[in-house]
């Protein structure tokens, strides 16, 4: 009885510690704010083309984090950034996905869903951690940057809904 207590208790102390503020690498805590600089990322298409944050150039860009490929929830986000990837275009902002998940993973998954924009397999964890993005159970928290032309963050989305998040991301862009 003693051990099952002494157990729980340090499960419940683990779980308030995971759940506390990332600290980023930059020194700070949390997400990064609006006004901070966007840590690059490189993402690839489904066709294999890639291309990195810093080298999109002076377009609107769209960082967004998600838990796991071909789960529900990531995979009706996804589909509405694909389903809403023609006004993307239009408005000239580029959408890199982000998870921890491998590139075949990836592949595989953009494959599965016709997904035209950017995915971006961050295993170790560094881009998670640099932009402050909490894990739970090693799966990235569902945030979303909206990154300037400048690459500095103009609107952080901490907490999403998957149904309509393309759109309201969208709206945050133009």
């Amino acid at each position: 009885m003693k051990l099952a207590r002494v157990a729980g208790t340090v499960v419940i102390a683990t779980v308030l510690v995971a759940c506390g503020p990332v600290k980023r690498p930059d020194g700070g805590e949390g997400l990064l704010p609006v006004g901070a600089s966007a840590p690059n990322v490189e993402g690839r298409t489904k066709d294999g083309k890639t291309l990195s944050l810093t080298g999109a150039g002076d377009k609107v860009k769209v960082v967004y984090f998600y838990p796991k490929d071909d789960t529900p929830g990531c995979t009706k986000e996804a589909c509405a950034f694909r389903d809403s990837f023609a006004k993307y275009e239009q408005a000239g902002v580029v959408v890199f996905g982000v998870s921890k998940d491998s590139q075949a993973s990836h592949d595989a998954f953009a494959k599965k869903h016709e997904l035209p924009f950017y995915l971006t397999a961050d295993e170790s964890g560094s881009i998670v951690k640099a932009y402050g993005v909490g894990t739970t159970l090693g799966m990235a928290s569902r945030v979303t940057f909206v990154v300037g032309r400048d690459n500095k963050i103009i609107k952080v989305f901490p907490d999403v809904d998957p149904a309509i998040h393309a759109d309201e991301v969208l709206a945050a862009a133009k």
